[in-house]
């Protein structure tokens, strides 16, 4: 799932994507939530988007290498399953691997730790029987895993904001081929679906 602007930016001047999303976007991040088994997520967009519980079949997975999580957010403890941090084996902060490991012990998350946190947490999830896995961003996550993406699903908002892409420029990039299989505009919005072609 992405959000970007005609720039092709992908937060606005608050920081986040909310001032650039409508409804219909969120209505479309919901269907796609309803239909996930997992929603998965990095550290940064949580920090930036204050995530509510989770109330769905699917789990939410996060990305944190760093482990710097607002904690005390209610999507840890309210969320309908535990929320899985994927954080990096061996070399997280001893203080905060020491605040997840006690947010474990009360029940409101799993600490997952792997090699690669991103990459791994994929190979992880389907292990646990997860096979749709919904990527919300950020973008630096989005992007770590385009070779793995089999559907993007891009709302392009009418704004011309002009903020970085955030994270574009440190990514050794690759083309891969893609079709669209279906879009359609409402309130200048534009929506569309694309599939990786093989």
């Amino acid at each position: 799932m992405m959000l970007h602007t005609l720039d092709g930016a992908y937060f606005g001047p608050d920081g986040g994507s909310k001032s650039l999303s409508n409804p219909r976007d969120r209505d479309v991040l919901l269907e796609a939530r309803r239909c996930a088994d997992v929603v998965l997520v990095g550290a940064a967009t949580i920090r930036a988007e204050r995530y509510r519980p989770m109330r769905t079949n699917a789990v939410v997975a996060i990305v944190s290498p760093s482990l710097d999580l607002p904690w005390e957010e209610p999507l840890f403890g309210e969320s309908t399953h535990p929320p899985i941090v994927c954080t990096v084996r061996g070399s997280e902060p001893r203080e905060a691997l020491g605040v997840a490991l006690e947010m474990q012990e009360q029940g409101k998350v799993q600490i997952v730790r792997l090699a690669d946190p991103a990459i791994d947490s994929l190979t992880y999830l389907r292990e646990q029987g997860h096979q749709r896995i919904v990527c919300e961003g950020g973008p630096r996550l989005l992007e770590s895993l385009f070779q793995f993406v089999d559907e993007l699903d891009l709302t392009t908002a009418p704004f011309l904001v002009g903020t970085e892409p955030v994270g574009v420029q440190q990514v050794q990039g690759h083309t891969t081929n893609w079709r669209l299989d279906s879009w359609w505009n409402e309130d200048q919005y534009t929506y569309a679906k694309y599939l990786r072609t093989h």
